[in-house]
């Protein structure tokens, strides 16, 4: 027997390495139950087909949770679209292009995935101006046979403003909100082939994802050392749309001190979040608490003021002889792109209570003072208000971390003009959403290392169950994970992962 194993093992040294052999794709429900991707890696190992691995990617929405339903319903829809696209591409076209590949290479697959990509974004381009010459064309014919002047918007014309609403000065003053980054339908199968491919090369090399991307980021080097990053987990939620006052938070986090192992840390944030559930069931003490779970795994309420929400968690911490600022620090998500009232051309921080964007900076800086626990504020601000992004920098960067999350560029957009300095800001949260490769996750956090800001991977708002991104935030070296809260399975499953990672390290 001995001696059987022996040869076999000799004789394996000889075998072919592994390569590609089927993609699957199929579609699948993510940790709120819409629709996603998942995807599946085969590769031929000593001359037989073998599962080697799969992800689920998460899905993302650009639609803010105070939109109407009808905006809602159309998102959903369109999401459902790219979900079936994205399979169809990976079973198809993705299967036949990667099949024969090394899953350890992961630049060469990369670079096939954005050349696939563009072409398919040419693809549509070409559609919609087909589309439009033909709606110009019947335009015109429209036209000379009624021999009367058109009405309808001409191609390049823009449409009236809706009837009754008035463009005030404000809204010329402040500048408009930049239109969302088109997604391509069935983008999310590029996402998913990536990360699929980044996970089956670590398995085929029997080295963790983590330490995987890590030989990426130092192009094969060992790295010379692998530091966690920091967990802001999501303690509060506070709806944009709840009945009570305060507008300006969407979610309060906490951020363990580093000299705590992440295990402490972890503890620490659990034992806070059970004194706050105790204090907010006391009849008349605390805000509103609306006994439900968010979808970011955390607990809804909703306050008057910042104040009586951050009172709130000062005396759960001084219940438990833990103080602020050294114990413990917050970080606060404002989500400012979610308070701006265009008509007035100011943000809504309490119902009925209105801030220019200079008043906002003036607003922070008083704040941050007065509790300097505060040590990351999340979009403060649209990313349009570039000069006062600016402003904020100056004041309060030597004070707290200003990070750009919905107010970042997209990495698309970051890999082709690198202008990740507008605007300024002390970091920016990375998503794995849509088109993201791995490669391109190595090249944007290299690109951020050199310019000073610090990473930050964050949870889309749609989380599946798959913990790569853990591994993808190690991997890179990032300073935070955004994970939510410590409830939902899809979310903790990525905590006790970064738990595991912490005793193999």
């Amino acid at each position: 027997d001995l001696s059987l194993s022996f040869k076999a093992n000799y004789f394996s040294k000889f075998s072919k390495a592994p390569v590609i052999c089927k993609l699957v794709g199929r579609k699948v429900l993510d940790g709120v139950g819409q629709p996603t991707l998942e995807v599946e890696i085969y590769c031929t190992v000593k001359n037989y087909e073998k599962r080697i691995c799969s992800t689920i990617m998460s899905s993302f929405s650009q639609i803010h949770e105070n939109a109407l339903p009808e905006t809602t319903e159309a998102d959903e829809k369109e999401r459902n679209d790219s979900v079936n696209t994205a399979v169809e591409w990976v079973n198809e076209s993705l299967n036949a292009m990667l099949r024969d590949l090394k899953p350890t290479d992961q630049s060469k697959v990369d670079k096939m995935l954005g050349e696939y990509f563009t072409k398919k974004v040419e693809e549509k381009k070409d559609i919609q101006k087909q589309e439009e010459d033909e709606a110009a064309a019947a335009e015109a014919t429209l036209a000379l046979t009624s021999r009367t002047p058109s009405v309808t918007a001409l191609p390049g014309k823009k449409k009236a403003a809706n009837p009754g609403k008035k463009v005030t000065v404000a809204e010329r003053m402040i500048p408009p909100a930049e239109p969302a980054e088109s997604v391509l339908c069935g983008s999310l199968a590029i996402g998913g082939t990536s990360l699929a491919i980044a996970k089956a090369g670590a398995t085929i090399s029997r080295i963790p994802l983590y330490f995987h991307i890590a030989l990426l980021k130092c192009s094969q080097d060992s790295p010379k050392e692998m530091t966690l990053p920091l967990p802001m987990v999501s303690l509060l939620n506070c709806e944009k749309t709840s009945p009570a006052k305060l507008k300006l938070v969407k979610e309060v986090m906490l951020i363990p001190p580093v000299q705590l192992s992440l295990k402490q840390g972890i503890e620490r944030v659990l034992h806070i979040q059970k004194e706050i559930m105790r204090l907010l069931e006391l009849p008349g003490k605390a805000p509103r608490a609306l006994k439900r779970i968010s979808h970011l795994g955390c607990l809804i309420t909703g306050c008057d003021n910042l104040e009586q929400l951050l009172l709130l968690i000062q005396t759960a911490c001084n219940n438990m002889g833990l103080e602020l600022g050294t114990d413990m620090y917050l970080a606060i998500n404002c989500a400012a792109h979610e308070l701006m009232d265009y008509v007035k051309g100011k943000y809504e921080i309490l119902t009925g209570t209105f801030r220019s964007p200079d008043e906002m900076v003036g607003m922070y800086v008083e704040l941050i003072n007065k509790f300097p626990f505060i040590i990351a504020l999340i979009d403060p601000l649209r990313k349009e208000d570039r000069q006062q992004w600016s402003n904020i920098c100056c004041a309060l960067g030597s004070k707290c971390y200003l990070i750009a999350e919905d107010a970042a560029t997209y990495i698309s957009k970051l890999k082709i003009d690198h202008n990740i300095n507008i605007p300024m800001c002390s970091g920016v949260v990375l998503k794995y959403i849509n088109q993201t490769k791995v490669s391109d996750l190595v090249e944007v956090t290299g690109l951020l290392d050199g310019q000073r800001h610090i990473t930050i991977l964050g949870s889309p708002d749609g989380e599946s169950s798959d913990d790569s991104l853990v591994d993808l935030a190690v991997g890179l070296g990032a300073r935070f994970i955004k994970l939510g809260g410590l409830s939902r399975g899809e979310r903790v499953t990525k905590y006790n992962r970064l738990l595991a990672i912490e005793e193999e390290l």
